[in-house]
């Protein structure tokens, strides 16, 4: 086989797996934006990936890469008792599997209060669909809760309107 035809044949294969591994994004990071689904979220950030799994949330650092199957892992922080009132967070790790637009992930918690593992997931999440988690307040970027408060839709109007269906 030409030695030129094969680079190119190599080249072109590893670009597709890539493609199709990495939610878009061809560098082999983690896609910036919104990854929702009902019960789950997370936001990509130029540094900072923020996840939501039911009313617990946490922040870790963006990976730097993921491996050729669309595999990361990587330490932060996060809270098991964030709503209604944000607690104490706590070391954890996020690790997970990226395809096409599709991410599964799971965190594994050291609960170092209740003095316990704690592990969440695996969910999966979609890139470009919104997190669906009431009653629990959904992390939103700053320009988009100033026009929902404009629109009397802010995080306390939508908690009122939540726990108005229990009282």
């Amino acid at each position: 086989m030409n030695p030129l035809l094969a680079l190119f044949a190599a080249v072109l294969l590893g670009a597709c797996s890539l493609a199709n591994t990495t939610g878009g994004d061809r560098t082999g990071v983690l896609s910036k934006g919104t990854w929702g689904a009902s019960m789950s979220g997370v936001i990509v950030g130029d540094s900072t990936v923020h996840v939501h799994i039911n009313c617990t949330l946490g922040d870790f650092p963006l990976p730097t890469t993921l491996d050729a199957q669309g595999r990361f892992a990587v330490d932060g922080q996060y809270a098991l008792r964030a709503f209604p009132v944000a607690r104490e967070t706590l070391p954890a790790q996020l690790s997970g599997v990226v395809q096409g637009k599709r991410l599964t992930l799971s965190i594994a918690i050291n609960d170092t209060v209740a003095k316990r593992p704690v592990v969440l997931g695996p969910v999966t999440v979609t890139l470009g669909q919104q997190p669906v988690i009431p009653p629990c307040p959904i992390c939103r970027s700053p320009a988009d809760s100033a026009a929902m408060r404009a629109a009397g839709q802010g995080v306390f109007a939508r908690m009122r309107a939540a726990l108005g269906r229990w009282l």
